[in-house]
């Protein structure tokens, strides 16, 4: 399910497979590059993937509470009221994320196409941050650059997070919460106990 660890898995079974395990191996592999293809291709075309309220409620346990939330990208408007909805102090505003730098923390479900400009100014921020991303972006030369020298956490969901999808600003007909990519919580400074968080 989550590309980063399958291949983890797979080579930590190398010198384990037999003659004939070594074409299901380089199977595995090139699934985890189509699918890092797709993400990309999928995201420049259509990038409105609303966030659902569960996948707030399902980490609003590790967000503190006296901190002002800044959800920076507004989307359609409801992650702010979700986050609201919890007890969250946010400020959730349609404004540029690039040319703003409200808040204490950022809490956001960034648009995937731009993940490596919002990730370069994330770090240029340097504030504290949670936000939501597929899992195939943790083997990106970007995300290397930027967090090698500092401790970046991981939280992964439960189950894979099923957004509500848009085009032109409209749900999409037939659409029925079947995302087919999986995301992580990637969050900064945030100074979990562990590095990698389950939820559960």
């Amino acid at each position: 399910m989550y590309s980063i660890f399958i291949l983890i898995s797979t080579f930590l079974y190398f010198k384990k497979l037999k003659k004939n395990d070594y074409m299901y191996f380089f199977l595995i592999l090139n699934k985890i590059k189509s699918m890092a293809g797709f993400h990309t291709k999928t995201f420049q075309k259509h990038d409105d993937y609303m966030t659902p309220k569960y996948a707030w409620e399902n980490i609003q346990h590790l967000i503190p509470k006296d901190k002002v939330i800044w959800e920076a990208f507004y989307g359609d408007g409801e992650s702010g009221k979700y986050l609201r909805d919890l007890g969250f102090n946010v400020i959730h505003e349609e404004i540029d994320f690039f040319q703003n730098n409200l808040g204490e923390i950022i809490v956001s479900n960034i648009p995937f196409s731009k993940s490596k400009e919002i990730f370069a100014r994330l770090k240029q921020l340097d504030k504290p941050f949670i936000v939501i991303a597929p899992a195939s972006k943790i083997c990106t030369s970007y995300i290397r650059e930027n967090y090698k020298n500092d401790k970046l956490q991981i939280i992964i969901p439960i189950k894979r997070i099923h957004f509500i999808k848009l085009v032109d600003g409209k749900p999409v007909e037939g659409w029925k919460n079947a995302c087919n990519f999986d995301c992580f919580y990637y969050c900064y400074k945030m100074n979990f106990d562990k590095d990698i968080i389950w939820l559960e």
